[in-house]
């Protein structure tokens, strides 16, 4: 398994081509970048040009641009615009994906609110993956539909099922090992998704706290790492682990290096 971290970690105002020099240095292998539609390290106005300056950058470094997180269309909406306006977003952002040379991008499928109930939710998300799965066949990009707080698939059960209805080999899973610990166990969702698992972030949190400032630095939570590693190599994850941290208020680059050393304990190095 591979280290690698998200954009957000970086020092504020620090471009890729230090970001990617700045990693190298501090122990990893791959950065995610972000998608949105304006902004970002990449957006619905992005050529192909200027992504694949993204990846000569990473390549001098020796980094690999190993996934695009996309983040939280309104795939789900109660505005049939809203929704239309999100798929071809995805649709953008698979392809932008492609360019950059990462092989997944990041989609949380929905959110259920007040006024969008569950089983709406649960149809929207599904005739939306539909529609994006062929984009994602043509360009060879992987969809990885993450676990959020959105409260949307709230068990492994039923992400499996999800995932299966759809049934579309780029259709997968991008698992979050910190988001669900409030509520249940990361490494059961890991052995019972298996191979339905793309890519993985991740995070910690300490249960005591019980809301989202319980999210803390890798070790310092409650997430049973050497249970999360083992049921990883079970099912045979041999791909990146990207930690999703932004950086310290001081020193910010510190994170790295605690990050970086964190995660070599985790993988046993």
């Amino acid at each position: 398994m591979k280290k690698s971290v998200n954009k957000w970690v970086l020092p504020g105002g620090m471009g890729l081509k230090e970001g990617f020099a700045l990693l190298k240095k501090t122990g990893f292998e791959g950065m995610e970048i972000n998608f949105a539609k304006e902004g970002a390290d990449v957006n619905l106005k992005t050529t192909k040009p200027e992504a694949e300056q993204i990846v000569s950058l990473a390549n001098e470094a020796g980094i690999k641009v190993c996934s695009v997180c996309a983040g939280w269309p309104p795939l789900t909406s109660n505005s049939a615009e809203e929704r239309k306006e999100a798929i071809e977003y995805a649709m953008k952002a698979i392809e932008v994906t492609s360019w950059v040379g990462a092989d997944t991008v990041l989609i949380v499928p929905g959110t259920v609110k007040e006024d969008v109930s569950y089983d709406v939710v649960y149809e929207r998300a599904k005739k939306a993956m539909l529609e994006i799965a062929p984009v994602a066949e043509k360009y060879k990009v992987f969809v990885g539909v993450e676990n959020v707080w959105n409260k949307f698939l709230l068990s492994p059960l039923e992400m499996k099922n999800f995932i299966e209805e759809i049934n579309q080999p780029y259709v997968q899973v991008y698992f979050d090992v910190g988001n669900f610990v409030p509520w249940s166990y990361p490494e059961q969702w890991i052995r019972i998704l298996g191979k339905k698992i793309k890519k993985i972030h991740l995070k910690d949190f300490r249960t005591s706290v019980g809301n989202a400032g319980g999210f803390v630095n890798l070790l310092e939570g409650d997430v049973n790492w050497p249970e999360v590693l083992k049921a990883l190599k079970e099912i045979g994850y041999d791909d990146y682990l990207t930690a999703e941290f932004g950086p310290y208020k001081y020193y910010p680059e510190t994170m790295l290096i605690h990050l970086s050393v964190a995660m070599d304990k985790i993988l046993g190095k």
